[in-house]
């Protein structure tokens, strides 16, 4: 072989570079940039801080945030577990309608919860005033009354607004039991406890422990209760760190002991569940059969169903309609309209771009299968399980690195100055949003892309469809129903999300959730209530939606 023919060969050997996998890398490449910054800045700090925090706030950040988190695992795991136990086990005065309403404190982000009992239980609020009025009690030290602003209200609020994941988990895994296996054990002596204890409990177990890692995950990234309440933990840490200390090295090792966090969390569930699988017999096993029950115990059985749904949803939209209705021109405040457009825009266009490339992802596992796609796949979890804080901090400061080159380039060029491009609008927003939300559409597009049959997409392409041709032939008009679902669960999300939307936003730029955090922040509830309602409605109109495709 001659020595020009060599070069030949070797581009004919070498794959022709395919734009489905390169696309791959750029979208997981996106969304590993914040997690990959965030360990450069704390391993590489400007001014390494490490040993004063380790000194003095780490130990005080990291035992708060777990304390909170035990609490809100014990309480979300009771109440979504018996509640999910009563509905599917039993039928008492209003178990239907119960079945759903469990779900709605879903639609109500936490400090919207925090705002709204913080204002009926504080010392001017309607709880204590009454009590002073009836009992003649002149100030606060005249009567006990446990303390609003603590921890064990953060966990209280934080309970109320997440126990929906282990209801939801745990009731599917209930109704996909076989009924006879209880009809086994009530032959055998077994009564309710015993029932729970040795069938329910054991069988829906790794169902639990997913829901229950799910609220913790949202516990951890949340800030906005948690400062309200005044409780330190690693996720306030991190603002304070950064925007009151300047430091943002220290706030990326803050950061970094969250993902620590995170990840723990995961291998804790994943391994608490003891390798233990179920699996059904097949369609035709028996589905579980609700008792009826009568007398006082049903009404007990529906009362232990309304207090999580009373405390989570019933509460906080209560609250926010009275404050509306003392003052209604709060509806038509400029900047209640200004940050609803604001949030229209950026969630909606968030939710595209994520949707998309969910799909355009997902597509290329499927139709190449190759190494690369399917070791990116699990990858692009990870921002999921990041709390937006620690996303936020990620993505601005390598952005905000980026704008100021771009800015001097096209200076040095053209003499003209554009100003920061990037993380002067509302575009790192948009990234921000793609990346913590990115697992949610994701895991929708492909349980869509699975209730596909491969046999269409093979006819297709045997007919020379190509693979882009095929997937708006075949797979979108078939998934149209799973895509709009996923387009509305991010954008929902979206809206509700706060702590990188305080972070990333561009300079007197509002959103619903900051209007709402920025006003209740100053004790003007009133004029909150409406952005809050919003919020809200938003969020409800996604629960119906989740509430419906799994009783279909």
């Amino acid at each position: 072989m001659s020595d020009r023919s060599a070069p030949l060969m070797r581009r004919r050997l070498l794959p022709r570079p395919d734009p489905w996998t390169i696309g791959s890398v750029v979208i997981a490449a996106v969304i590993l940039a914040p997690v990959l910054s965030i360990a450069w800045i704390a391993l590489f700090p400007t001014e390494n801080i490490w040993p004063h925090l380790m000194a003095t706030v780490l130990p005080r950040y990291l035992l708060t945030t777990l304390l909170l988190m035990a609490g809100v695992a014990v309480l979300t795991a009771g109440m979504g577990t018996g509640a999910a136990w009563l509905v599917s086990m039993y039928r008492f005065p209003g178990r239907d309608w119960l079945a759903q309403a469990l779900l709605f404190p879903l639609a109500i982000p936490a400090y919207v919860g925090a705002y709204a009992l913080v204002d009926l239980l504080d010392y001017a609020g309607p709880v204590q005033s009454t009590l002073r009025a009836t009992f003649g009690w002149a100030s606060a030290r005249d009567y006990w009354f446990p303390q609003t602003r603590s921890l064990p209200m953060a966990i209280l609020v934080l309970s109320f607004a997440l126990y929906p994941y282990v209801y939801l988990l745990a009731r599917s895994a209930y109704r996909e039991q076989s009924g006879r296996a209880y009809e086994v054990a009530r032959a055998l002596g077994c009564g309710p406890w015993g029932l729970f204890l040795r069938i329910g409990w054991p069988l829906a177990r790794p169902s639990i422990a997913a829901g229950v890692a799910l609220a913790l995950m949202e516990t951890v990234a949340d800030y906005g209760t948690v400062l309200h309440f005044g409780v330190q933990t690693l996720t306030t840490g991190v603002f304070s760190t950064w925007l009151n200390g300047d430091n943002a090295g220290g706030a990326a090792q803050i950061a970094g002991v969250i993902l620590v966090l995170i990840l723990l969390l995961v291998g804790l569930e994943r391994a608490g569940r003891g390798g233990a699988r179920f699996h059904r017999l097949g369609r035709s096993a028996q589905p579980v059969q609700p008792q009826a029950i009568a007398g006082r115990k049903a009404w007990v059985a529906t009362v232990l169903c309304l207090i999580p749904f009373g405390g989570g949803f019933v509460l906080p939209v209560a609250v926010m309609l009275a404050h509306a209705a003392k003052a209604p021109e709060g509806w038509l405040a400029p900047g209640l309209l200004v940050a609803l457009k604001n949030t229209v825009v950026v969630a909606g266009l968030a939710a595209l771009v994520t949707v998309g490339a969910a799909i355009f992802l997902v597509y290329a596992l499927r139709m190449k299968g190759s190494r690369v796609a399917r070791g990116l796949l699990p990858l692009t979890l990870i921002g999921y399980a990041a709390p937006g804080a620690v996303l936020a901090l990620g993505l601005l400061l390598p952005l905000a690195a980026l704008d100021h080159r771009l800015a001097d380039g096209i200076l040095a060029l053209t003499g003209w100055d554009p100003g920061l491009m990037i993380t002067g609008t509302a575009f790192a927003l948009g990234i921000a949003y793609m990346v913590r939300f990115f697992g949610i559409a994701q895991g929708a597009v492909d349980a869509a892309f699975g209730r596909v049959a491969p046999s269409l997409s093979m006819a297709a392409r045997s007919l020379g469809r190509s693979a882009s041709g095929t997937l708006a032939s075949i797979y979108l008009p078939l998934m149209r129903g799973s895509v709009l679902t996923a387009l509305l669960l991010v954008f929902v999300d979206c809206v509700k999300e706060l702590p990188a939307t305080l972070l990333l936003r561009p300079f007197n730029y509002n959103t619903l959730s900051t209007r709402v955090f920025e006003l209740s922040s100053l004790e003007r509830l009133s004029e909150a209530a409406p952005a809050a309602l919003l919020v809200m409605a938003v969020g409800l109109a996604a629960v119906l939606v989740v509430a419906r495709s799994r009783e279909d």
